[in-house]
């Protein structure tokens, strides 16, 4: 019996896969809420699941025990597969393939190739990696967003770099180093989170990530919703702060090294570490060239 369980294997349009996994880099839930955005934006059709037997230690990931209709169930940690077509997508945009996971305890490397055989059975043309992660990022600026490809032509297409971490990883480095062996190109797409401001939910960053995906894929993910949230969050802080100077002034430290480093568009809103005039043309441009070489 495989741990791949299989629901479909649908015919889907040039897809694109998009992981985050609950875990050390989804601070605040942003990564993994932002793939849920996508899943609830449009009917979603299940794929594929892996068991989580194999690759979980139950005493530190207990599956929850609740009643449904009257009876009681376990709810096991999930790692599935959905996809997804997106509403404005026209003839020639892509499906996506979503996986808004939890990081397993045991065996990456065979969890990772699950994961990839998914996206072989589907012909995924690419992947992005979404991640939230601490860093010297105030809660009232715009939340920057970085990012770095494991394929050199497309990296120098979106002006960002290779992957250039060195240290501990977690399972979506493994999956980066599974996907590339198979030459088959992945982003990551990371957003700072304030250090002070790492609970959940954190609808700033959610939205951050949202925005940053639909400038790359072209698709519209729904980012202007949250604002009203975002702006309830920040006041949230801000009350919170209120009452601890050394809290209050740590953050203004923060704000002027922000403001003296950072560069924003004319509107406020984030100028990405990646930067460019239109990045879901230079996408397709190079998933074209990749399939037409």
């Amino acid at each position: 019996m495989t741990d791949l369980i299989w629901a479909d294997r649908p015919e889907l349009e040039r897809p694109v896969l998009i992981a985050a996994f609950a875990g050390l880099f989804d601070v605040g839930e942003a990564a993994t809420s932002a793939v849920q955005a996508l899943a609830d934006r449009w009917p979603a059709h299940p794929v594929a699941r892996i068991d989580p037997e194999t690759y979980f230690d139950f005493t530190q990931q207990r599956p929850l025990v609740q009643t449904v209709d009257g009876r009681r169930e376990i709810i096991w940690p999930e790692n599935e597969c959905i996809a997804v077509r997106p509403s404005q997508a026209g003839a020639g945009a892509h499906d996506l393939v979503l996986l808004a996971g939890i990081e397993p305890h045991l065996r990456w490397t065979s969890f990772c190739q699950h994961v990839a055989t998914v996206a072989a059975e589907l012909s995924v043309e690419m992947v992005v990696t979404l991640g939230a992660a601490p860093g010297r990022q105030p809660h009232n600026r715009p939340f920057q967003i970085t990012s770095s490809c494991t394929n050199a032509d497309l990296a120098r297409r979106l002006g960002v770099g290779r992957p250039s971490y060195q240290g501990p990883t977690g399972v979506v480095g493994v999956l980066h180093d599974t996907f590339h062996r198979l030459d088959v190109p992945v982003l990551s797409v990371r957003t700072a989170v304030p250090p002070y401001v790492m609970g959940s939910p954190n609808p700033k960053a959610r939205s951050a990530l949202l925005r940053h995906l639909a400038s790359v894929l072209g698709i519209e993910t729904g980012h202007e919703a949250d604002r009203q949230q975002v702006l309830a969050w920040e006041q949230q802080v801000d009350e919170a702060l209120s009452t601890d100077p050394e809290a209050l002034a740590f953050v203004r430290q923060l704000e002027e090294d922000f403001d003296r480093t950072t560069p924003t568009m004319d509107d406020g809103e984030e100028l990405s570490l990646v930067d460019g005039d239109d990045l879901a043309a230079e996408v397709e441009s190079f998933l074209r060239e990749q399939n037409d070489p």
